[in-house]
């Protein structure tokens, strides 16, 4: 084979192998990015991070936003941690605001997304970003990407205070409700939130759901008895259930 031939040929098969990898490492676009999303209302919040959860449906998962207080921090790796290894965070609606207020769309900003997390670099570390992202139907996990204060207000309707059906992590929070929201506040997070949570009419249902089931299986074990209850009687009736004693099985008869 020419020697000429062979190196074209490998350099097809490297480029082929790396755009492969770039497709597989997906990317972010701009459209992406630039996403509509409302913010002001988290950017009024005291803590260094606000987040608002948006409840899922039975199609569809929730989606979170999310606004950082940044202090001298110029880059952010996000990520999300699965069961073998970490995964990058798929956002859209990025948002930057320099410390002066001025506004800046995500597409404007350094973002990649690699194999393993998505990295946005900032161009002030004293601003503020914001950007959304996907979150679970009954559940909520992120790292804390920065150390501070956390306020994080779960959907509408939704509570993590029943000890069987909801959890917080980590511990040291606070707990309101607002306008029929529950909010948690920690005055110091420097590791992944984790929440877990439902509906107010999930617990009436639950327990209604116990009631009849308990009483469904009450009413077919008094069925069961009595039903034995009828064949014993049955028995008794035809003779069947008679004990006799068979006098001749003392032993083998005597030999006259």
């Amino acid at each position: 084979m020419n020697r000429r031939l062979l190196f074209a040929m490998v350099a097809v098969a490297l480029l082929t192998m790396g755009a492969g990898c770039s497709a597989f490492s997906g990317g972010i676009s701009d459209d992406q990015l630039d996403q509509d999303a409302e913010y002001d209302d988290l950017r009024d919040s005291d803590a260094d991070v606000a987040i608002e959860i948006e409840g899922g449906n039975v199609i569809s998962n929730g989606e979170f936003r999310a606004v950082y207080d940044l202090e001298d921090t110029d880059e952010l790796s996000l990520y999300r941690s699965s069961l073998y290894q970490d995964e990058p965070l798929d956002i859209s609606a990025v948002r930057y605001w320099y410390p002066n207020g001025t506004e800046v769309n995500g597409s404007d900003l350094e973002i990649e997304q690699g194999q393993s997390e998505t990295t946005v670099q900032v161009p002030d570390g004293n601003g503020t970003l914001a950007f959304s992202g996907d979150a679970g139907r009954k559940t909520f996990q992120l790292p804390a990407y920065v150390e501070g204060s956390y306020e994080v207000t779960v959907p509408e309707n939704h509570r993590t205070s029943n000890f069987f059906f909801g959890d917080v992590s980590p511990n040291g929070y606070e707990r309101e409700v607002v306008d029929d929201r529950e909010r948690l506040v920690w005055d110091e997070v420097d590791s992944p939130i984790s929440l877990r949570y439902y509906l107010t009419r999930d617990i009436p249902l639950f327990l209604g759901l116990i009631g009849v089931t308990a009483l469904l299986g009450g009413i077919g074990i008094a069925y069961y008895y009595r039903q034995i209850r009828r064949l014993r009687e049955q028995r008794e009736e035809f003779g069947l259930d008679v004990d006799t004693e068979d006098e001749s099985d003392d032993g083998p008869p005597g030999l006259l």
